[in-house]
């Protein structure tokens, strides 16, 4: 686990990195900047339980790549989900808030899972352990704030000129933000190997 002191500012950017892109990191900048983040984790997990593993890399290789691709001081990537034997977000954020109570943590997600976050195991309890910061993806927009857990939340989202002050907010607390419309996606990159006769990989993202 990265080392933190206390009063610290983290956003948490889980996902099976499957691969780890540009876009991923854009993500974390943006949220570095309009959140006001000392720094963002990206928990690369086991694998995705609403999918098949199969196909996965190994933690190991996708860590590696994700180091690769992160390239900034304030990301640190870390598996230690795996290490824990953790297999749901709210596993993990139960963790982090009860061993670091003094760290500000927000969890970070792009707005397509914003649009299935109902799916996920345990979303209200997690909307209750951090404040939700939502990144937008083009295409996603529409459908992520139509969402029935976008729905349920509504009263507790925040103007997105108040970014700054989510990390101090008691939650639940979410916030949408916009600006980055990358195209570019886990999925997609793994579909341009298949039809180049690569190997398909496992999920995309870090869903329950």
């Amino acid at each position: 686990m990265p080392r933190v002191t206390d009063g610290l500012r983290v956003g948490l950017f889980g996902g099976s990195f499957n691969p780890a892109h540009g876009a991923h990191r854009a993500a974390s900048l943006l949220a570095l900047r309009r959140l006001q983040l000392d720094r963002v984790w990206w928990l690369v997990t086991p694998g995705n339980p609403l999918k098949d593993n199969r196909a996965l890399p190994s933690l190991e290789e996708r860590v590696a790549i994700a180091r690769q691709v992160a390239r900034h001081p304030r990301i640190d990537v870390t598996g230690f989900e795996a290490t824990l034997g953790m297999r749901y977000s709210y596993e993990t954020l139960a963790y982090l808030v009860r061993r670091l109570p003094t760290v500000r943590f927000v969890w970070i997600m792009g707005a397509d899972n914003l649009a299935r976050f109902d799916r996920w195991q345990r979303w209200r309890a997690i909307a209750d352990l951090v404040p939700l910061a939502v990144v937008d993806r083009m295409g996603d927009s529409l459908r992520a704030s139509a969402s029935p857990a976008a729905q349920a939340l509504a009263r507790y989202r925040i103007d997105e000129t108040d970014a700054a002050v989510l990390a101090d907010l008691p939650p639940p607390a979410w916030v949408f933000l916009h600006g980055l419309k990358s195209p570019v996606s886990s999925s997609g990159i793994r579909a341009a190997r298949e039809g180049a006769g690569g190997v398909a990989g496992g999920p995309a993202r870090h869903c329950a």
